[in-house]
């Protein structure tokens, strides 16, 4: 059964927050949510980015899925859902494909780094059949708001200069 839209939009608003808390913190504006039972099961919000180039393992995701873990998981034959406000880069969505995850939605496009959008027939049995479905642009123009902020934020050094700071700018 697939989450209907206003659903999608509920449950990203709360990944919202959780960007937000990061944007505030000065880092890069990434929140996630893991949803099951009707309700937040994880959550995660990006760190390590508000000082120097920026820790590369503790991405929202990343941090989502170890509390979920860290939980005891997911319960066999569970239904989840993870939202998180940018399309998960690829170290995050091979984690995503094996958590157990049955849907991601995602807000804003990493148009640098995405991986949400790997042709996932190209790879082996482990990834590809994993069975999760794919849902992004949800609240797109929120995400990329705090994606702006961040970036025109010159005490922010994160990604400066990258393909995707002049992407995020020039974004409508």
């Amino acid at each position: 059964m697939t989450v209907c839209d206003n659903e999608d939009v509920r449950w990203m608003g709360v990944a919202l927050k959780e960007a937000e808390a990061a944007l505030d913190g000065g880092d890069f504006p990434v929140g996630c949510i893991v949803v099951a039972g009707g309700g937040v099961v994880a959550s995660g919000r990006r760190s390590g980015t508000a000082d120097g180039p920026g820790n590369e393992l503790d991405h929202a995701e990343v941090t989502a899925l170890r509390r979920l873990m860290e939980s005891g998981g997911l319960s066999e034959g569970v239904s989840a859902t993870l939202y998180c406000t940018m399309e998960p880069c690829l170290m995050c969505f091979g984690a995503i494909l094996l958590s157990g995850v049955s849907r991601v939605v995602w807000a804003y496009e990493d148009a640098m780094g995405g991986g949400a959008s790997c042709d996932l027939a190209s790879v082996g049995p482990l990834y590809r059949d994993s069975g999760v479905e794919v849902r992004g642009r949800v609240l797109r123009g929120e995400s990329l708001a705090l994606f702006k902020s961040f970036f025109s934020n010159p005490r922010n050094g994160y990604w400066k200069g990258s393909f995707l700071e002049r992407y995020t700018l020039d974004a409508v």
